[in-house]
């Protein structure tokens, strides 16, 4: 029996109830994470309830810096209580506007957020890690505030099913000339011989594991420029990784049927995963 969060209370998944009209299921109103759990403890919490913050006041949805930082102690207690204190777990949180009739504009001031918040057992494939993934591109349908982590994701979904039906792994994404990032991931690939990604702005999704990368990448030494890939540019990438908090760091060795440099994960993309790596693990055992 998996325990949940909801409004408040601990309950069986199959008892937790959101009424028709929360505007979470109606509009894609609403702000969600994804966090991971190593060994029971929150992998950059700290990072992951800023976003969240930042999400949510720029919906003006009315949970704050103390509302998010309590469910750190909701997340922990549902590791807990669902036997995935030792290995690894993924955390999803969301929080809607909250239930009202359906009107475009925001409900009455005190309407109370819907808070939902779900443990599961994550299961890491190694092998694809380290051997690599295939991955088509397509075009990015998204709306502008990509930045904000809403639960509208129908153009994710659909470039996700695209993927899915060409037997590849992700999705990468352009527009206007450039690449922006996966359908749910963050994209760094080599071309002309510099590791590049594109920048935070509203285009993309400010990446936790994205955050982590770039410092390790720095530590490294390697050097990385920050700006969005011409997409004329990507086929001839000598090497490809995506990234995300179920994702690590995963080489791309096919992109639309094609290889990526020689096919194989690159020995830039291993070295970055292993530092990742290290940092994620070390992270979970020094906390």
């Amino acid at each position: 029996m998996t325990i949940v969060y909801l409004n408040g209370q601990y309950l069986p998944r199959e008892r937790a109830l959101i009424p028709v009209e929360d505007r979470g299921f109606i509009f894609g109103d609403g702000i969600y994470e994804g966090v991971r759990a190593v060994d029971g403890r929150m992998f950059e919490w700290d990072a992951h309830a800023e976003r969240m913050v930042n999400g949510l006041a720029g919906l003006r949805i009315a949970f704050g810096a103390a509302e998010v930082a309590a469910l750190k102690g909701v997340c922990e207690k549902l590791v807990r209580d669902n036997g995935l204190a030792d290995g690894e777990a993924f955390l999803y949180l969301e929080v809607s506007r909250g239930v009202a009739p359906r009107t475009h504009h925001f409900p009455p001031a005190g309407t109370a957020p819907t808070v939902f918040v779900v443990a599961s057992k994550l299961n890491v494939s190694r092998p694809q890690r380290e051997v690599g993934v295939k991955a088509i591109t397509y075009p990015d349908l998204r709306w502008k505030r990509r930045d904000w982590k809403t639960v509208n994701l129908l153009g994710n979904v659909l470039a996700r099913q695209a993927a899915s039906e060409a037997g590849a792994y992700e999705a990468i994404l352009h527009e206007d000339g450039v690449v922006t990032e996966g359908a749910a991931t963050n994209v760094f690939a080599v071309v002309d011989g510099v590791l590049r990604t594109h920048p935070l702005t509203p285009s993309i999704l400010p990446g936790i594991t994205r955050k982590v990368i770039v410092e390790v990448i720095r530590e490294l030494g390697i050097p990385l420029v920050e700006e969005a890939i011409p997409f004329d540019r990507l086929a001839g990438a000598a090497e490809i990784f995506v990234c995300g908090s179920t994702t690590d760091v995963t080489p791309v060795i096919t992109l639309d049927g094609r290889p990526v440099g020689n096919g194989k994960a690159g020995a830039l993309t291993a070295k970055v995963r292993e530092a990742f790596e290290a940092r994620l693990y070390q992270a979970a055992v020094s906390a």
